[in-house]
């Protein structure tokens, strides 16, 4: 991998897209499609509640204030548990590590789905992001180890997981919810209890790290510049991406079926913009610039989204999918790459910093509703947004790292390699 320009901060070239996607993304090992598998459904959790929300608040008598803490009590307990994660798989391994992740989130879901009050779910979701926790940020590591293809395949087919995760949740969300808000929380927990099946059946034991990640290793991380400005970065984009999944639900005010339709068409924009745009555009303007452009874009499409009509609203919902794919795809590489600490230390530190403002957006976003206005919400997000592109401006150099520097050390880390997406 050359690293070009100045700029280039690790992204693919076209050359190691069409490697990756040609020569190792589908001719995989049965315990990567296992494990990729489990991993849709991982993050079909993330916007499975989306197209329900109004219904659970119906359901259960609650404000959409109280049900946005879902997405809070989730993403709280899922940016703790970055700093836990690394230390259980360094000292269990990473197959033993993905099962308990799975198993946490069979019960937590099934209890989700028989909750009596807001309260109740709420803390049943908080169990749920810690068993997704584990599960997310143990399953590109295993999948690395075992693809064919290099790290390459591996990343396409994890950001591939991601995206199909992402669109079918709400899908599924809308399916079974249409009868009762309870059933999609029942269905998660029988995928969940297939994948682990699953990998219990094709996963062999992944070789545990040389060295034992201690509990403030992430932390001590976040000294290095480069991986501190992604970190800062990715926690405005953070906010500004979950206000536009947590609140925007309730701005469209549509039913389940129309709802799901449309974050299942933001969710395939957010798939193919992050697997196939998102390359191929580093490649051709460099990391940096392509970060930067989007967070912008989406600034400005999150602020017509929050002041157009309502066909204009559903219109910039399904759009914010393409710069939030584009998004996602770059982080990731950033998280993997921009820090000389080892991959599963570095990536424990960004990811225990971003998904405090995914914790933080849910919950903020109805009560500046309640203190302003419906359009408010979304100037701040407009706001984040723009920020986030702010701080890769600034820090441009701190984001900067020679490439082909780092590979050589990063290549014997792949196989304990860390990032929760």
């Amino acid at each position: 991998m050359n690293s070009g320009t100045a700029e280039h901060t690790g992204g693919p070239t076209e050359g190691d897209t069409f490697d990756a996607g040609a020569g190792g993304l589908l001719r995989q090992p049965k315990a990567v499609w296992a494990t990729a598998g489990a991993s849709v459904v991982a993050f079909m959790g993330i916007g499975l509640v989306d197209p329900i929300l109004p219904s659970i608040a119906k359901g259960l008598d609650a404000t959409a204030g109280q049900v946005s803490l879902l997405f809070t009590s989730y993403f709280l307990i899922t940016a703790v548990a970055m700093l836990v994660t690394g230390f259980v798989s360094s000292r269990i391994g990473g197959r033993r590590t993905l099962l308990l992740g799975l198993a946490l989130v069979v019960v937590f879901a099934g209890l989700s789905g028989t909750s009596g009050s807001v309260g109740e779910l709420v803390g049943f979701r908080a169990g749920w992001g810690l068993g997704n926790a584990l599960f997310v940020s143990t399953a590109l590591a295993v999948i690395v180890g075992a693809a064919a293809g290099g790290s390459a395949a591996a990343i396409l087919l994890y950001e591939s997981a991601l995206g199909l995760g992402m669109a079918c949740g709400p899908l599924l969300g809308a399916l079974l919810g249409d009868a009762s808000w309870r059933y999609p929380f029942f269905g998660t927990a029988v995928l969940m209890a297939i994948g682990f099946l699953c990998i219990t059946a094709f996963l062999k034991e992944q070789p545990k790290p040389a060295r034992r990640t201690g509990l403030l290793d992430p932390i001590k991380a976040l000294g290095h510049g480069g991986l501190a400005s992604a970190a800062a970065s990715a926690f405005f984009y953070n906010y500004t991406f979950f206000t536009v999944l947590a609140f925007t639900p309730f701005v469209l005010n549509m039913s389940p079926y129309k709802s799901g339709a449309v974050f299942f068409a933001w969710g395939l924009l957010l798939a193919v913009f992050s697997v196939l745009v998102a390359p191929r555009l580093q490649a051709r303007f460099g990391s940096l610039k392509v970060l930067g452009g989007s967070l912008v874009l989406l600034a400005a499409d999150v602020l017509v989204l929050g002041y157009g009509s309502h066909t204009t609203a559903v219109v910039c919902t399904i759009l914010s999918g393409a710069f939030i794919g584009v998004n996602n795809t770059v982080y990731t590489e950033l998280a993997l790459g921009v820090s000389d600490a080892p991959r599963p230390v570095a990536s424990a530190g960004y990811n225990f910093v971003r998904w405090f403002a995914a914790a933080a957006a849910p919950f903020f976003a109805p009560r500046i509703e309640g203190w302003t206005d419906i359009h408010i919400p979304f100037v701040v997000a407009a706001v984040t947004a723009v920020l986030g592109a702010v701080v890769v401006l600034v820090r441009r150099k701190s984001l900067t790292h020679d490439a082909e520097e780092l590979e050589t050390r990063h290549a014997a880390e792949d196989s304990v390699a860390v990032f929760a997406n």
